[in-house]
Formats: structure tokens, sequence, C-alpha cells
């Protein structure tokens, strides 16, 4: 039942993510990235800090050991923080096509640390099924060079992974809400820093349209974080990083149905083979259950 559970909310942050990478195709334009990155994940962090005392959760903060303390500012650090600088930074040298390739490598990466350090085992089921996801990839984005710009991007996807890993780790003796408000809130804190010893903070003056986005993105990323390390804690890391490759084909679709982009050949081709790796990881036995379950419950979990 918990890897159940587990599977449908990282499902559901699939979902939001391949939403969320649609709408942000209308998404704020000549707005400092840093800036808006550092806004965004403020605002979800303020979400999250609230949610956590609106159902009285707030002791499963007081309580957290020196050593959370740390863990969590190191989950910050290496996965809110850095690597969005890196993305981003990177992204003003290369393509949309490039980035996007090296980024969905992020279940090889998080796989081979979760294998290294937490020892998961890894079946030739899903061996079989990362080759098709990075078959299906491939055919979606086929990277067209490999330079400086690329090195970062494929150094902040490696930092994510391993920030997937550490969470991991944390998870077992907290929950998913708390290392989600860690992670936002110590990644906004490091980045604040570098906008301010960097010089890049200056007098922050938002349209209403501004507003509008980073509210937006910032409701996407609330739902992604909460989504995923609640999932996380109930599924090994290898699984629940492959079952994001499905945000891609959602935001195809979309792009298909509401802008009529076109979808071509070899695209298809690729979703298809991300689905079919997708559905071979989670098996028949998932969906022919929740079929039949019954609601999940989200209480709040005991410690």
């Amino acid at each position: 039942m918990s890897e159940r559970k587990g599977l449908v909310l990282v499902f559901l942050t699939a979902l939001v993510s391949g939403v969320s990478i649609f709408a942000n195709n209308f998404g704020v334009k000549g707005f400092n990235p840093f800036v808006f990155t550092f806004l965004k994940n403020a605002v979800v962090a303020v979400f999250l800090f609230s949610l956590i005392v609106l159902i009285r959760e707030f002791n499963a903060i007081k309580s957290l050991s020196r050593k959370q303390w740390l863990q969590l500012a190191a989950i910050g650090l290496i996965g809110g923080s850095i690597p969005f600088l890196l993305y981003f930074y990177a992204l003003k040298m290369t393509t949309a096509i490039n980035a996007g390739f090296l980024h969905k490598t992020l279940f090889i990466w998080a796989s081979l640390f979760a294998v290294i350090f937490l020892k998961e085992k890894i079946s030739r089921r899903f061996v079989a099924a990362a080759l098709l996801l990075f078959a299906g990839n491939f055919l979606l984005f086929s990277i067209s060079s490999f330079g400086l710009p690329e090195m970062l991007i494929l150094a902040a996807t490696g930092l994510w992974a391993a920030e997937n890993t550490l969470a991991k780790h944390v998870l077992r003796e907290t929950h998913g809400r708390v290392v989600a408000f860690g992670r936002m809130s110590f990644g906004s804190i490091f980045i604040l820093l570098f906008l301010v010893f960097s010089d890049s903070l200056g007098p922050i003056a938002l349209s209403t349209s501004q507003i509008y986005w980073v509210l937006l993105t910032a409701a996407f990323l609330f739902a992604y974080v909460f989504t995923f390390y609640s999932g996380l804690k109930y599924l090994p890391v290898h699984k629940a990083t492959a079952v994001l490759l499905l945000a891609q084909p959602i935001t195809g679709f979309l792009s298909f149905a509401f802008l009529g982009k076109p979808l071509a050949l070899q695209q298809a081709f690729g979703f298809l083979l991300i689905v079919a790796g997708i559905f071979l990881i989670v098996g028949t036995g998932f969906f022919l259950h929740e079929s039949k379950s019954k609601r999940l419950s989200f209480a709040p979990e005991k410690y």
C-alpha cells in the first residue's frame, strides 16, 4: 500500500510538472531569472510553512536535531539554489532542446547515486525501462552540441540527483512536508545571498503581470515539491525520478491540444517509448489495484 501511495503522489508530481512546463510558455519575459527564482521559491517556502502550522505539525520542525537541520540546509544548497543558478545561467548560452535532454537524464544519475549510497537494488526490468526512457528522451530532444553550457546543465542535473538521494535518506526520520520546506526555505536564503553579493538584487518593482506569474508558478512549484517529497518517502529514488519523465508527454499533449503545435512522428514515438518505459517500471498490478482501491489517506504522519 505504501509504495502505491508513493506512486500516486509521484504521478501527480509528473502531472503538475507537465502542466507547469506548458504554462511557462506564457510566463514572464524580460525578468531576471535569478530574481524570479528567488521570489518563487520564497513564496513556496511561506506556503509550506503555513501548511505545516495549519495542520498542526510545527512540532515536527521544532523536534529536528542539529544534524537534521544541517541536512535540510544541504538539501537547500545542492537542490534549491546552486543548480537553479547554474541551469538558468547556462540556459542563456544554449538551446532549450539541449537543456531539456540533459535535465531529463536526472533519473539516470539519481539511480546511480541511490545504488551507491542507499544500496537500492536495480532490477533487470528497470534497466530495460531505463533504456526505453532514454531512447524516448533522445527522440524528443536530439541534443545538437556539448560545450560549457551543457556541462553546467549536466552539473546542475547531477546536483539535483544528489539532492534526491540525500532527501530520501532524511525522509527515513521525517516526512515530505518538512523536507520540502527545508529545500525551499534554505534554497531561498542561499539564492538571496548570491543576489546580494553579486549586486544582482537591486530594487524589485513588479508589474501586475509579473506578480501574477510569480504566484502562479509558485503554486505549481508548491504542488510539485509537496507531492514529490511526500511520494519519495514511500518509493525508491530510481523509481520516483523515472516516473517524473511522464511530464514530457503531458506537456506535448497540451501543446498539441491548445496551441496547435504539430506532433512529428519522431516525437510521437518518443512519447510512446517514455509511456512504455514508465508502464514497465510500475507494472500492470498497480493500475489493476488502483481501479479498485479506495481513496488514499493523506493524514499527517506520526513520529
